[in-house]
């Protein structure tokens, strides 16, 4: 029997979750807008045209910020095509995903329906094919309060008051080939400080984010964001990283495992930012925008050069299992264990690609098997997060070594008393017993304790079977003499909430 021991202490904390990690990402790609979020005529679609299912699992996911409109698509995007009139709005060639873009929704449209959510809006700009000017445009269509050209046509298009986001992304994954408008690290560094220069001057109170590299992978990792930041350093808040895990050739053991290379990329990137900012000697933090992260089967899509121009193709709908869950709570742990620098984080996507939710046009809504370590860990992840270090089971995987059988993570929340245990079981095929010891929160008791697993790791939800996998209470999980035992079983992942004598 595989053993791990865990010591919770309010005195070992990490930093403050921020509510923006538990972001998703919503592009104009394949069915995420048209027949996801967006159908008018489905039996749900309020006044506006928006999927109310939809819209009532965004909400029950947790959702707290989107990402708008792109991704790869952003790099060719023309705002303008998709505000005004709808009947007068043009169909565009998007060259990202070789679709047919009708532009039906577009930036009022999208925050409307954002805030409907109770979601923030991040924003994107093109800084592939436009640059200074066109983000310029965009900022005063979409905040500044009215008395000129573009507030007031915003205002002719029936929304006089401003939009006020507050997040906005300067240009997407421009260190990748495939990325329309694609640039070098010192062309892309020098783009993106003028047009933040820029965009601060028309609103001084946005935030914003670098691109980083595209994934950990590129051969100009790490070179990208020191180049980058040596431009932008002083003129952004947050740099960017973007990461998709798969399974590959049937190592299930590295697959579970994932989270111990995005652990790895995080450090990474904070050392490399922190060593730009120390060359500088600057006093200033740039935190971390993880902004595209997810399972993602790629050995599986065909590739964007051989889609044919359609609208709403069907692209990378993976249906993912058990395993594909535990993954993603990995990930999740991994945000909370790096609080103090990632402060914001994007799942991708939202619905149908990769998505956390699936549809059928004119027909259902159900959660993916990921939805749910999201929307748990999104509820229950209040506060400080608390430094988790699991001792004892350890086993060898191909893709990363020796890892610790126990993957985990915690949050503490001073002001209501509550505790946050978020545990997975890596292994493949053993159980593993856990201790947790919890006398450093007096009269610390469970509330509830959630249980993803399955016999069979491949299981997955479907339109048929939308619950067929799920989180299960287990009521017999007890703290008794300040420490809390629990048995996990294979490839699964735990979340525990305890109750505290504090406040």
């Amino acid at each position: 029997m595989l053993r791990a021991k865990i010591v919770l202490d309010p005195v070992f904390t990490i930093g403050e979750v921020d509510r923006r990690v538990f972001g998703s990402f919503v592009e104009h790609m394949g069915r995420c807008v048209y027949t996801g979020i967006h159908e008018p005529g489905h039996p749900t679609a309020d006044a506006h045209g928006f999927r109310g299912d939809v819209a009532d699992l965004t909400r029950e996911a947790g959702v707290t910020l989107v990402r708008y409109p792109g991704g790869n698509f952003v790099s060719g995007y023309r705002w303008e095509d998709g505000v005004g009139p709808v009947e007068d709005r043009p169909a565009r060639i998007d060259l990202a995903w070789r679709s047919i873009e009708s532009n039906e929704v577009g930036l009022n449209e999208f925050t409307q329906w954002s805030r409907r959510c109770g979601v923030e809006t991040m924003m994107a700009v093109n800084l592939g094919t436009r640059g200074v000017q066109e983000a310029c445009d965009l900022l005063e269509y979409t905040n500044h309060p009215g008395g000129t050209a573009l507030s007031e046509l915003r205002a002719r298009h029936g929304h006089p008051d401003p939009h006020n986001v507050r997040l906005w992304c300067l240009g997407n994954e421009m260190d990748g080939p495939w990325q329309t408008g694609h640039k070098t690290a010192d062309e892309y560094g020098r783009l993106a400080v003028e047009t933040a220069k820029a965009m601060r001057q028309i609103d001084s109170a946005i935030e914003l984010v670098a691109c980083g590299s595209s994934n950990s992978q590129m051969p100009t990792f790490a070179s990208w964001e020191a180049t980058v930041l040596e431009h932008a350093y002083d003129a952004v808040d947050y740099i960017s990283l973007h990461a998709y895990y798969e399974e590959r050739e049937g190592d299930l053991a590295s697959f579970l495992a994932s989270s111990v290379d995005m652990d790895h990329f995080i450090r990474s990137v904070i050392a490399t930012a922190d060593h730009v900012g120390a060359k500088r000697r600057s006093q200033k933090r740039v935190n971390l925008s993880f902004d595209e992260w997810n399972v993602w089967y790629q050995q599986e899509f065909v590739g964007h050069t051989k889609l044919g121009m359609e609208q709403t193709p069907r692209l990378i709908e993976d249906t993912f299992s058990v395993a594909d869950a535990v993954a993603v709570g990995g990930f999740l742990n991994a945000f909370l264990r790096h609080a103090d620098r990632v402060k914001i984080a994007c799942q991708a996507q939202l619905v149908n690609v990769i998505g956390l939710i699936r549809t059928e046009p004119g027909g259902p809504a159900w959660r993916q098997t990921i939805f749910h370590p999201f929307a748990q860990t999104a509820r229950l992840a209040r506060g400080t997060a608390l430094r988790v270090e699991p001792k004892g089971a350890r086993h060898e995987t191909a893709g990363h070594g020796v890892v610790d059988t126990v993957d985990a993570a915690a949050t503490w929340d001073e002001e209501s008393g509550r505790i946050a245990l978020f545990l997975i079981n890596r292994h493949p095929s053993s159980t593993v017993d856990v201790t947790v010891d919890v006398r450093g929160f007096p009269g610390a008791a469970v509330a509830e304790c959630l249980r993803l697993e399955d016999n069979d790791p491949r299981r997955t939800n479907t339109a048929a079977e939308p619950d067929a996998v799920r989180p299960r209470n287990d009521p017999t999980v007890r703290v008794e003499e300040g420490c809390l035992e629990l048995r996990l079983s294979p490839v699964s992942w735990t979340a525990v909430a305890l109750t505290t004598a504090h406040p």
